[in-house]
């Protein structure tokens, strides 16, 4: 679990970026563009890049062989340009050049997303792997409180800060992963697959796997419009100020570190579709209540809720993927996990800022509450049967 801990730290660069990102940048298209739906299809280049290129390099690592192993090629060159065009883009000139230099660092971070996500199973016995996946989430979640509370602070000093220090956090991020993952020392099975047992996206395609993934894709299709849009739901229907609305994100963020290992802990005990299930009840319920809501205490405390129950679904649902399929296509899998999660990223920002220039920012978590549901109906159909008792032998069996 130690080297677990130690991996968490490209987690912690992965979630301070995207939260840094997701809160500032709509602000700097505000400037140039007039229409939310406009805004929120500009927020979905990144998803367009990990579309094509997630599931390709997933399973491309499955495949590479380099004496740093078979994930951290990938990461030595995506996280250093990520960490460089990150911090230029503050420092547009125009919509073009903004544009431009939120194209490359998306690029960048889809070159190390996949790889940086499958060194968790690749490092981590089966029946811990749940347990793992909250410890690494957690150090996600760290990330995000310190975007959302430091960043708003450094946002008020000057636009150009935050990003700033995301890069350099990013950078030191690396640092610790090359010193302390030895892939070769630490992969449980250190095996990449040749080129003539190619991996194909076609064999992962099972029935439990189908139902898990349209889930994955409703539920995404909920939290990512509310993330591209609460900034702007929070000054333009709440009037609150910038620093308050990205502030009260770090609420949720917080609420999901406390519960982050809990959640894994709870997933591994009694199954991970069970504790799925609450989380996607609760945000239904937590949504649709954000929604009647107009003062600023209260809408905390719903965040403070929401974040619990989102790490209910978030963290036990990669290792769920996982666990349907074999130890040989981690990285497929990984890619294909990103691949739904990215199609509902790039249909959410676009519809639901059509829905507001529509109607009004008050649909944003009617509609968000709405996919809950949809998720929950899917959810239901994935049979587990044996699964969490599966983990629970496998986790009996290899504890000290």
């Amino acid at each position: 679990m130690k080297k677990a801990w130690l991996l968490g730290f490209g987690f912690f660069s992965i979630s301070i970026t995207w939260a840094l990102y997701n809160a500032f940048v709509p602000f700097f298209l505000e400037k140039f563009l007039t229409s939310t739906a406009l805004i929120g299809f500009m927020m979905t280049i990144d998803n367009y890049f990990a579309l094509f290129l997630q599931p390709w390099i997933g399973s491309r690592s499955d495949r590479t062989k380099s004496k740093l192993g078979k994930r951290m090629p990938y990461l030595l060159i995506g996280m250093p340009l990520a960490a460089l065009f990150g911090a230029l883009i503050p420092w547009h000139t125009s919509l073009l050049t903004l544009v431009l230099f939120m194209v490359l660092m998306n690029l960048s971070m889809s070159l190390y997303r996949s790889p940086t996500v499958a060194l968790m199973p690749d490092i981590t016995k089966e029946g811990k792997r749940t347990q793992a996946n909250g410890v690494i989430n957690f150090m996600g979640g760290i990330g995000s409180i310190i975007a959302f509370a430091g960043g708003s602070y450094l946002y008020d000093k000057h636009s150009s800060l935050p990003f700033l220090s995301a890069s350099i956090l990013t950078l030191i991020c690396l640092a610790i992963l090359l010193y302390a993952i030895k892939e070769k020392r630490d992969t449980l099975v250190y095996a990449p697959a040749e080129e003539k047992t190619k991996i194909s996206f076609k064999g992962q395609w099972n029935r439990p796997t189908i139902f898990l993934l349209c889930a994955i894709f409703f539920w995404f299709l909920s939290y990512q419009g509310v993330e591209a849009f609460f900034t702007l739901y929070g000054k333009n229907h709440l009037q609150l100020s910038e620093s308050e609305a990205s502030f009260s994100l770090a609420f949720f963020s917080l609420a999901f570190v406390v519960a982050a290992i809990p959640s894994g802990l709870l997933g591994n005990r009694y199954g991970k579709k069970l504790i799925i299930t609450i989380g996607v009840i609760g945000l239904i319920i937590i949504f649709a209540a954000i929604s009647l809501v107009d003062a600023l205490l209260p809408l905390r405390v719903l965040l403070l809720c929401g974040g619990i129950c989102w790490a209910m679904i978030n963290i036990n649902s990669y290792p769920f993927i996982v666990s349907l399929g074999e130890e040989k296509s981690i990285g497929t899998r990984t890619g294909i996990y990103y691949l739904f999660a990215s199609l509902a990223a790039i249909t959410s920002p676009p519809l639901m800022g059509a829905l507001i220039d529509l109607l009004d920012y008050s649909v944003l978590f009617y509609v968000s509450s709405g996919g809950m549901v949809i998720a929950l109906l899917f959810l239901l159909c994935v049979k587990d049967k044996g699964l969490a008792r599966t983990a629970m032998k496998t986790d009996a069996t290899t504890s000290v």
